[in-house]
């Protein structure tokens, strides 16, 4: 057994994989907004309390960690939606933890489960993007991963839609994330209806699918949020085909629980507001099979 561990903006996941790529206990917990003033602090806490537990019930051979952000020699160079700089994560527990340890960039690991198991697996070019507290992505190439060299590349997120927009963590403004991301959608969604961060997403997904469920008096705040979200996803998406012109783009992240809501109006729109260079019969946008598990999977699979 191996354990894959998920380490999100706004969550940690961990999980124990058997050979087959199947999650057979997964255990998580959401981080809030108090606890990021000590980070560090509560991620090592957590990994080291429950990889403890959970050895005591399987046979563990090796950990992997999917995370966010620039990943160089077990260390975390950067992780913008973290707030973490120069983290050497494997260093610190290894110290506490008896078994071999391995990191990743959190999307090239989603994409890997998703090509290896999931959605893309039947496809030879495919981009993978992860819509979540940030936007990760990765690109695969007859099922390999795009070589960027010593950078880990595919920074999806942080390309800039909006001139002058709005700042981002990572110095920039007008990135894509800050438009696109599953956090940029439900922070907007709160916003507009009053709402607090103790909100869960699947108390806004209720409140989408009872405003799109009514044929009259549709409440006009959560439309004007969908329709901006739809149209700001789909420029990211659509810059992207146009790019790498792939058979398939596969989404992971929270946006697997709304996809219900979201995915074929963002299909629809980038179809009729013709925004791809060239243009295509069937416009391929797989929901990650793996839904929000795929980074845990693919941790272990590299």
């Amino acid at each position: 057994m191996k354990i894959g561990i998920d380490l999100g903006g706004s969550h940690i996941a961990i999980g124990v994989v058997n050979n087959k790529g199947m999650i057979v206990e997964k255990i998580e917990k959401r981080i809030m907004s108090k606890e990021k003033e000590n980070i560090i602090k509560v991620i090592e806490e957590y990994i080291i309390n429950n990889i403890k537990s959970l050895k005591e019930k399987y046979e563990i051979t090796n950990i992997g960690i999917a995370i966010p952000g620039t990943i160089e020699k077990g260390t975390i160079v950067k992780s913008v939606n973290l707030g973490i700089e120069n983290y050497p994560i494997v260093k610190q527990l290894e110290n506490k933890i008896p078994f071999p340890i391995q990191i990743q960039n959190d999307a090239k690991c989603a994409a890997i489960a998703e090509d290896r198991y999931g959605s893309l697996k039947s496809y030879q070019r495919s981009i993978f993007l992860t819509l979540g507290t940030g936007i990760g992505g990765a690109v695969l190439i007859h099922h390999q991963l795009l070589d960027t060299g010593n950078l880990p590349g595919c920074e999806f997120g942080h390309m800039t839609i909006q001139k002058e927009g709005i700042p981002c963590k990572c110095g920039k403004r007008g990135c894509w994330e800050k438009y696109a991301s599953m956090k940029a959608f439900k922070d907007n969604l709160r916003k507009e209806l009053g709402l607090t961060e103790n909100t869960r997403g699947q108390e806004l997904l209720e409140m989408i699918r009872q405003n799109e469920s009514q044929k009259e008096d549709k409440d006009q705040r959560i439309t004007k949020v969908m329709d901006e979200y739809i149209e700001n996803v789909s420029i990211g998406i659509s810059n992207i085909i146009n790019i790498f012109e792939p058979e398939a783009i596969g989404i992971g992240g929270s946006f697997v629980y709304f996809q219900d809501v979201l995915l074929e109006k963002i299909k629809k729109y980038i179809k009729e507001k013709e925004l791809l260079f060239n243009p295509r019969e069937k416009l391929i946008i797989e929901p990650a099979i793996l839904s929000n598990d795929a980074g845990i999977i693919g941790s272990v699979a590299t």
